[in-house]
């Protein structure tokens, strides 16, 4: 959610409400970096603080906001390419506001608008970041719509996104995410940053979808595995493995992993080479 509205607002717990302050909100629009053709989604722009100075580039924005009360007080306040939309982002229907907003062409000019790009942006209740992210995963998987987000998080939330094999951090998330997307942190911000000051610190990150460095060949079944074996990723992989193919050591071995190496160790490569040879083991045998 974003900073100090035209009225007193108090921040509601229930929906992970901390508003981003005046100066800090400027630094934030200057590492979204608008440009000509961005048409945006922002997720829980509160009370505006990256709305208006967003809008000031007179890209057109959809604003998303579940607080009936702060959509109502945005609503009456933001120029006119600002759409506001009162819903929960992980049930709302977006695409078809978004399929509605068309760049600017410049002002004065008789060229053809700029090539349409769908940008996200938003500072995400800590307690539905990962939600949010992974409907961000499904929506891009589905659709192939948006080129980046621009996010605020946890910090510890944007460390899983950054996290390399072998660290506590890399997990289910980093690994979902990195099958479509390239992210890299932008920005860190103190408690201090946000109206009422939360207990953590948050880090903005840019997410730059983009298609797969690997081939997948059955995208369920990799989301199945990655998250069977990091239920238990402190454990062999062939105990991981056990109950979900009859013999793992034999898949490994046919993967050219070693069946003593534990989950948090495999990069990307090789998670799409362990599927791959799942995926055999589950055909038919053609007679």
């Amino acid at each position: 959610m974003s900073t100090a509205s035209r009225r007193p607002h108090r921040p509601r717990k229930r929906f992970g409400q901390h508003f981003l302050l005046p100066t800090w909100a400027r630094r934030v629009v200057h590492a979204i970096a608008p440009a000509p053709g961005d048409v945006f989604l922002e997720i829980g722009p509160g009370a505006g603080a990256l709305t208006l100075p967003l809008a000031e580039s007179g890209a057109p924005i959809l604003a998303v906001e579940i607080d009936r009360d702060l959509a109502a007080d945005l609503a009456a306040h933001v120029p006119g390419n600002v759409t506001i939309v009162t819903g929960d982002v992980l049930e709302t229907d977006v695409l078809p506001y978004l399929s509605g907003l068309e760049p600017q062409r410049p002002a004065g000019s008789a060229s053809p608008r700029p090539p349409r790009r769908l940008r996200v942006v938003g500072n995400l209740p800590y307690n539905l970041s990962t939600p949010i992210l992974f409907r961000l995963i499904d929506l891009q998987v589905r659709h192939a719509v948006f080129a980046d987000a621009t996010l605020m998080l946890q910090r510890e939330v944007a460390d899983r996104l950054i996290a390399k094999p072998g660290t506590k951090a890399y997990g289910v998330l980093t690994i979902l995410l990195r099958l479509h997307a390239a992210v890299t942190r932008v920005l860190e911000l103190p408690p201090g940053a946000f109206r009422p000051p939360p207990k953590v610190r948050s880090a903005v990150v840019r997410v730059e979808f983009r298609r797969s460095e690997v081939r997948v060949s059955d995208p369920h079944l990799f989301e199945q595995v990655v998250k069977q074996i990091f239920q238990q990723r402190r454990k062999t992989l062939a105990n991981t493995l056990k109950g979900f193919v009859a013999e793992p050591t034999a898949v490994l071995a046919g993967a050219g992993i070693d069946p003593r190496r534990r989950p948090e160790t495999l990069d990307l490569p090789e998670l799409a080479a362990l599927v791959d040879r799942i995926a055999l083991t589950r055909r038919p045998s053609v007679l």
